[in-house]
């Protein structure tokens, strides 16, 4: 089993909707986004063309992260999830170099999001219920914790909601697919193949686990 996103292209609507929404999820403080949406353009005017292009930890098969990690904080579980325990992060960030993909995100302080006038609801929610180290580093970890619960309870991530990623969830244009790359009849894989869908920069050997498509 090896988990993996597939994000059409053609129904992304630039919305941010995954990025606000993964910010929701895991309560993640000032200056720190798991997700991003690059915007660009290509052609000419009058021809000329926005592109969005959604960008998360690929969670390769062949991390690189991991590998250069000293301290054995960022790992790769055997369903192909890479993630970082942060209680053995030593902030080194020789992770944050090695990352092709530069997702990663070292937290460096705590931060208001209004500075000077005191911490919100939202931040106070999040110092109590899901605190990030400072001096760490942090990334999407493909919400592992609703895969984990909800696979406990003998629900199937990619088609019961509790158990899939909450920026898959939330896209309103359907973009982004979750499932099981090894299964060569799932969903997912399925539509790689009907839609010739590649990893972001394959050449660079570390075999992403998320696949784009035009």
């Amino acid at each position: 089993m090896r988990w993996g996103m597939l994000i059409n292209l053609n129904k992304c609507v630039s919305c941010h909707a995954c990025v606000v929404k993964c910010k929701q999820e895991h309560f993640l403080p000032a200056g720190i986004l798991w997700g991003r949406v690059l915007i660009s353009e290509e052609g000419t005017y009058p021809a000329a063309k926005k592109l969005a292009s959604p960008v998360l930890c690929n969670h390769c098969e062949e991390a690189a992260c991991v590998d250069v990690c000293p301290a054995k904080a960022t790992q790769r579980r055997d369903d192909g999830i890479v993630w970082v325990e942060t209680d053995k992060c030593i902030g080194c960030r020789y992770c944050l170099v090695a990352c092709p993909y530069q997702v990663r995100t070292y937290y460096s302080r705590r931060k208001e999001y209004y500075p000077g006038q005191g911490l919100t609801e939202f931040e106070k929610l999040a110092e109590s219920l899901y605190p990030l180290q400072t001096g760490t580093v942090t990334k999407c970890n493909f919400c592992m914790e609703r895969i984990d619960e909800g696979m406990d309870r003998g629900l199937t991530p990619g088609i019961d909601r509790e158990a899939t990623p909450a920026c898959v969830i939330a896209c309103p244009a359907k973009a982004r697919y979750f499932g099981d790359l090894d299964d060569p009849s799932s969903e997912i894989s399925v539509l790689i193949r009907k839609w010739q869908a590649e990893p972001l920069r394959s050449e660079y050997g570390t075999k992403p686990s998320v696949y784009y498509s035009k």
